[in-house]
């Protein structure tokens, strides 16, 4: 038996059969043929022939007549066979019996013997990456995805051949092809003899992009992000790589990459980049809520075209129950080396823990960010109040000085990211450090050195389990106290994505029930997440951490509990419960947000 293609189809996809039954509707008997299906087969037979057999699929309709019945029971077992052949079953068995009454029962039973085993499978390449890539070839061979031994199955031998031809297509070959693919099916000895080829065609070397689709933004803004390079050889992930750069940017909704793969025209082939703009100005809003900071409403406008040359106003703005924010910036659209370089300034107060902060900060910035990589090289000026919040004078031996203090501050930031999803990441790390330096005298109150790092890894366990791994540590070295460092760039504990189990920034140097910001900070945590399926999971999760002036004198905090997750279309939800063991006490951890 020699079977190239298997496809589920009914009776109805045969000529012959098609034009009989529409006889048969055009002259329906009286007798409305009323009856139920019970089908007796393994499992996942069963589920393939609910769905596709034509004895249930017809069974609730109105006007099928006894004919119509009498048909579609003569031609079941042809039927039963196609469908099964699918699975690899070539040779069932199938038995129908009829219990007549009011409403027939119609009971089929189907025995789908031995199923086929793939026997052989031969997998040839031929074309320029003979020559060229030989290695590639027995790497394709290797990962071909329907080896010997397993059951044959039309779906699995459709995804192989197309895994194959990817494989090949990938890198360097856009216009491989198959030329020949076989599926010999020995019935009688439950065997299958797989054959298929490939032809690599030439291989491709990228050129100079054609830009389409722009109209309000210049192309300038897509050639200054573009990784590639005119003669590289063709590289998906690469194409893949400038339509996610393109994205970045802001300025375009959709974005789509590619080439002709004309195997006439392999060289310097153009990269064809289509976009579709995003509008001039926009606003948005959102509501929310987190336990660390209460309810919340936001709300922003941008401008993406400001002088008409695609410079960039942001403009935010957030009110929460212990925190306000606001922001406004002006940034120029990348430059040839994808940096961008902007103005900005932010207003920033929260009530906390008996603590007043006000924080101010105007500055410079020259950032890039790349596929996996964030850098910035910043200049902020801080102005800084803090006050306890019934006004009373602070204590003596808190680090910072009561009133206003500031610093001007040259920075640098790094981040890397090495995740499967930037959104929902269950495998792979993402690692950030900052770093700042400030010179009394230079308007700066007192000279200081800040540095703050993170680190958090995602492993996967089994099929839907995660280990989640963080850590964080942030230190101001001075010579002798910081009293007179602002307080925005000192360090405090304690809430969401710290230690859980103990408020928002409650962790630190605690004095009458206040607490005040310190010189150093570390925190750590371990979670276990079970998802049931791809939208919600559970968590069991220990932290700890400490937030303190002098090591000597730190107070290390612990916190345990378990917590639901869910993967919002905005994003992830958390909802926790932790224990203080400390405070002996339990909280509540929720964050979540709401944008339209």
């Amino acid at each position: 038996m020699n079977l190239t293609h298997i496809r589920p189809v009914a009776c109805f996809n045969y000529p012959l059969c098609g034009v009989l039954l529409i006889l048969l509707w055009l002259n329906p008997s009286d007798a409305r043929a009323a009856y139920k299906v019970e089908i007796e087969a393994p499992k996942e037979i069963s589920a393939l022939l609910k769905q596709h057999l034509d004895l249930v699929r017809y069974k609730d309709r109105d006007d099928l007549s006894d004919d119509q019945l009498k048909y579609m029971l003569d031609t079941v077992n042809d039927q039963v066979t196609q469908l099964t052949s699918t699975e690899g079953y070539f040779l069932p068995t199938t038995t129908v019996t009829v219990d007549p009454g009011a409403t027939k029962v119609i009971h089929l039973k189907v025995d789908p013997h031995q199923r086929t085993i793939v026997a052989s499978a031969k997998v040839e390449v031929m074309g320029k990456v003979v020559t060229e890539v030989p290695e590639r070839i027995p790497r394709i061979q290797r990962n071909w995805r329907l080896p010997v031994g397993q059951p044959f199955r039309q779906s699995d031998w459709d995804a192989a051949k197309e895994h194959s031809l990817q494989l090949l297509q990938y890198k360097g070959f856009p216009s491989a092809k198959i030329t020949h693919s076989e599926a010999r099916i020995e019935a009688d000895d439950n065997a299958a003899q797989l054959s298929v080829a490939y032809d690599s065609g030439p291989s491709f070397t990228l050129g100079p992009l054609q830009i389409t689709g722009t109209k309000r933004y210049p192309n300038k803004i897509i050639h200054n992000v573009n990784p590639l390079s005119v003669g590289e050889n063709y590289d998906l992930d690469r194409l893949l790589y400038l339509q996610r750069q393109i994205q970045n940017t802001g300025y375009f909704g959709n974005v789509i990459v590619g080439i002709d793969d004309d195997p006439a025209h392999p060289a310097l082939t153009p990269v064809k980049v289509q976009v579709t703009e995003f509008p001039t100005q926009r606003v948005r809003a959102g509501i929310g809520y987190a336990t660390d900071t209460g309810a919340q409403v936001q709300g922003g406008y941008s401008n993406y075209n400001v002088f008409g040359d695609a410079w960039v106003f942001d403009s935010q703005a957030k009110i929460e129950q212990r925190r306000q924010y606001g922001s406004l910036s002006l940034n120029m659209p990348p430059d040839q080396r994808s940096f961008v370089n902007g103005i900005n300034g932010a207003y920033d107060r929260t009530t906390l823990q008996g603590v007043d902060l006000r924080s101010q900060r105007i500055g410079f910035k020259r950032a890039r960010s790349l596929e996996n990589y964030d850098t910035a090289l910043t200049l902020d000026f801080y102005r800084d109040s803090l006050q306890q919040t019934d006004g009373a004078v602070l204590p003596p031996n808190t680090v910072v000085l009561p009133g206003k203090h500031q610093a001007l501050v040259p920075g640098f930031s790094w981040t890397r990211r090495d995740v499967d999803d930037q959104i929902f990441p269950t495998d792979g790390d993402i690692f950030s450090v900052q770093t700042g330096i400030a010179l009394k005298g230079v308007l700066t109150d007192q000279s200081f050195f800040r540095a703050y790092l993170r680190y958090k890894k995602y492993v996967p366990v089994a099929k839907r389990d995660i280990m989640i791994f963080r850590i964080e540590g942030g230190a101001i070295f001075t010579k002798g106290a910081s009293a007179e460092v602002p307080a925005s760039l000192l360090f405090r504990a304690g809430g969401n994505e710290s230690v859980r189990g103990y408020a928002y920034e409650s962790i630190g140097n605690t004095q009458k029930g206040r607490v005040y910001p310190t010189k150093y900070m570390v925190t750590a945590s371990a979670e276990y997440q079970h998802w049931f399926n791809h939208s919600w999971g559970a968590a069991v999760f220990y932290d700890i951490g400490a937030a303190t002036n002098s090591w000597v004198d730190k107070q290390i905090k612990v916190g345990t509990g378990v917590g639901a997750r869910w993967r919002s279309p905005v994003g992830p939800v958390n909802v926790d419960l932790a224990y203080g063991v400390q405070d002996r006490r339990i909280r509540p951890h929720i964050s979540l947000g709401i944008a339209f």
